[in-house]
């Protein structure tokens, strides 16, 4: 199965260095909300550094624009047939499924690192503590992970563009809105409080901010880390077992 993950995960990385314009476009509207919303709304919320504060934010933003849209490609393949030629090959079905997400978690990564050194290049003083940048992104990888394996799921069930199209749109904006990635939780509404407590971009958000801004905080990054290994897990279980029922 590990081999069989590491050869699909290589050819799918191939084939991204070969097209680098869809990653970089999947950056556009993190890098607009970092320029320019990042800009606006710190004359309006009541935070000592709302570019420090809101870097995390614009990072998880990152993954989910990266990997919500994970399953649209593994459906074109379903579509053209190719997956069924790869049910028929001696590949491990699990491998088939893993190379994607991890493609599409580390894509993801490349990413927020680009997001990074934008935000250094604008003022942010997050840490550049290469410990705390690693846990960081282990929580963006996990993160990207469950949003990977969701959309798979998603494009496997449901075998339609459309929908899928709406649920990735579902998972982006909104989820983003019903967390404190952009403004503090004090700001929040009760009943968008009430639903960022099983938000897992909320555990994420608040996670990354407590290991890269201001003194580091691990308890609340412990808090998010297990959060966001149930939530990687759970999904990519759940897309196993879609995947599977497929084969059948």
């Amino acid at each position: 199965m590990l081999s069989d993950t590491w050869h699909l995960f290589h050819k799918y990385m191939i084939i991204t260095m070969r097209m680098p314009l869809w990653s970089l476009f999947t950056l556009i509207q993190p890098l607009i909300w970092l320029i320019i919303f990042a800009q606006l709304f710190g004359q309006f919320v009541e935070v000592e550094n709302y570019m420090d504060f809101t870097v995390p934010g614009i990072l998880i933003m990152t993954v989910l624009f990266g990997s919500s849209w994970s399953g649209v490609s593994l459906l074109r393949e379903i579509s053209a047939g190719t997956v069924d030629k790869m049910l028929v090959a001696p590949v491990s079905r699990i491998a088939i499924v893993l190379s994607r997400v991890m493609h599409s978690a580390i894509q993801v990564i490349a990413q927020t690192f680009i997001i990074l050194i934008v935000a250094w290049l604008m003022g942010s003083t997050i840490t550049m503590n290469p410990i705390y940048l690693l846990l960081g992104m282990l929580i963006i990888f996990l993160l990207g992970v469950g949003f990977a394996a969701l959309s798979n799921g998603f494009a496997i069930t449901l075998q339609r563009e459309e929908p899928l199209v709406m649920i990735g749109n579902l998972m982006t904006l909104p989820l983003m809105f019903f967390s404190s990635a952009l403004v503090p939780k004090q700001f929040l509404p009760d009943w968008i409080e009430f639903i960022s407590i099983i938000n897992p971009v909320t555990y994420a958000v608040e996670s990354v901010r407590a290991i890269l801004v201001g003194p580091p905080d691990f308890e609340i990054f412990a808090k998010g880390l297990v959060f966001m290994l149930l939530f990687a897990g759970i999904s990519l279980s759940w897309t196993v077992t879609a995947f599977n029922s497929l084969r059948d």
